[in-house]
């Protein structure tokens, strides 16, 4: 295979792996890498999405001792049952409104305009949520949340539905704004981002099927590979900040970002509705 193209996958994983778990929308950020590397046909949409699968395998690494503890106990213990209910609770409002929208939202929320209005509005609401008088946390690990919570983040995990929102940023300030610690929220969104990612990538990979042949696997293994390397790093490090600072410094760089989506679409540079 191509060598150029091999590097191509490689950046792209890095630019999966940096932004998915960051309120910043990784959508959003492909599709601008994307088209200054010019890597854009109907295959560069299912690696996109298919390279979050090495973006969750290196959450689930770091949360590994949660996982398999959960797994062991989940058919005698009460607190794995309902840690493993809620997971799956939060997880069904993407899959029904997904499965019911994702069509129409592909079809005509994808503009430049609805990106980067996101982005910013976006970044106003993270803004509004740090900046508000802060009220004890009613919840402050996943552990204590109930099914009405995780459906509740459940519901706002659907937000990241319109293109640019961001699914981190979603899941992590709605949960904040409905009560959970900053690292309850964090945590409960990397553990929402498991079956939602595996499930979409898994969903591409077949419903596009006809598209991939043999050839693409040295691609898709290149585009994983360093999606899961610079996901680990970004998960370990992010982890690290929250418990010292806000979110604050990405409402900003969205801000920006949505300038940016703005700028290159009015210039024609990139083709944010592709």
């Amino acid at each position: 295979m191509d060598s150029i193209l091999l590097l191509k996958a490689a950046i792209l994983g890095v630019v999966e792996g940096l932004t998915e778990f960051l309120p910043i929308s990784s959508t959003g950020h492909l599709i601008l890498a994307g088209s200054l590397l010019g890597f854009t046909d109907d295959k560069a949409k299912v690696f996109e999405i298919a390279i979050q699968t090495g973006a969750i395998f290196a959450v689930m690494l770091v949360y590994w001792q949660r996982i398999r503890d959960t797994l062991v106990q989940l058919p005698s213990q009460r607190q794995a049952q309902r840690f493993a209910a809620n997971v799956l609770i939060g997880f069904f409002p993407a899959v029904v409104l997904g499965l019911a929208f994702g069509k129409a939202i592909q079809a005509h929320l994808f503009t430049p305009q609805v990106v980067a209005s996101t982005f910013i509005i976006g970044a106003f609401v993270i803004l509004w949520a740090e900046r508000r008088p802060q009220a004890e946390a009613r919840i402050r690990s996943v552990d204590e949340m109930g099914p009405w919570d995780a459906l509740k983040v459940g519901l706002a995990q659907c937000l990241a539905l319109v293109p640019g929102t961001s699914r981190s940023g979603a899941t992590i300030i709605g949960g904040m704004l409905l009560g959970l610690s900053r690292k309850a929220a964090t945590d409960y969104s990397f553990f929402l981002a498991m079956p939602t990612l595996i499930g979409a990538g898994v969903y591409s990979l077949y419903k596009e099927r006809a598209l991939l042949s043999a050839g693409d696997v040295p691609l898709f293994a290149v585009g994983l590979v360093f999606s899961f390397i610079s996901a680990w790093l970004c998960v370990r490090w992010l982890l690290r900040y929250i418990s010292a600072h806000s979110f604050v410094p990405f409402a900003w760089y969205r801000i920006a970002f949505g300038l940016v989506v703005w700028l290159t679409a009015t210039l024609g540079w990139v083709r944010w509705t592709a």
